[in-house]
């Protein structure tokens, strides 16, 4: 007699949060009760698979998802040779949002992956961690965390002052283009009025000439 069918894993629970809609991006995990600082909330779960196919999944989806703003790569560096893909039905810790003040990190404990937090956290609240992009196509992660720190981009916090910069070229540049352009406005401007006050004086010089 064949095996009944594996059933699909149930989706992970803690008592510490549950899903609900979020001001940051679609859906996120909200604390249930007061959670201390350093406490395992819950579990990141996935399937475990080689460096090399980990690789491969995470430019597939990063070059699916480009230009939409959704950041949502669910790949874990497990060791060396391992990474996690968080991209299943019942890993419910692929919910947290990045924050630019997160309250919330992900740490590998006894070779599992959990949520862990980083302070206090209230009753309510969203927990958030730091997704730890690099400056590659950054500009495709716009951060939505709207905290008083955020930079605007979902960006590691060690790459912020490379991000800054970059910012800073950006908005140069954009002035100087502005400035050109009204340059050449009003280059346009005054050639258009010279060109109409030509042939007035020229009609007066004729009238001049009649006397």
């Amino acid at each position: 007699m064949p095996n009944p069918k594996k059933r699909a894993p149930k989706p992970v629970t803690s008592p510490y949060c549950k899903p609900q809609g979020s001001a940051i991006h679609q859906q996120g995990l909200f604390a249930t009760k007061k959670i201390p600082c350093d406490q395992e909330i819950i579990q990141y779960v996935g399937e475990k698979i080689s460096k090399k196919e980990g690789d491969e999944r995470a430019i597939a989806l990063a070059e699916e998802r480009e230009g939409t703003g959704d950041a949502s790569v669910y790949m874990f560096i497990l060791d060396d040779d391992w990474d996690v893909d968080g991209n299943v039905p019942h890993n419910t810790a692929k919910l947290i949002n990045h924050s630019c003040e997160p309250n919330c990190e992900a740490q590998i404990i006894d070779d599992e992956i959990w949520i862990v937090a980083l302070r206090d956290i209230p009753k309510g609240e969203e927990l958030t961690f730091d997704y730890g992009f690099d400056l590659d196509h950054y500009e495709d992660h716009p951060c939505r965390c709207g905290s008083a720190n955020c930079v605007g981009y979902i960006v590691a916090k060690e790459y912020w002052p490379d991000l800054k910069k970059a910012l800073a070229k950006k908005k140069a540049a954009k002035a100087k283009g502005k400035k050109t352009a009204a340059k050449k406005k009003v280059s346009k401007k005054a050639s258009s009025t010279a060109k109409k006050a030509g042939p007035k004086r020229k009609r007066k010089a004729a009238k001049k000439k009649r006397k």
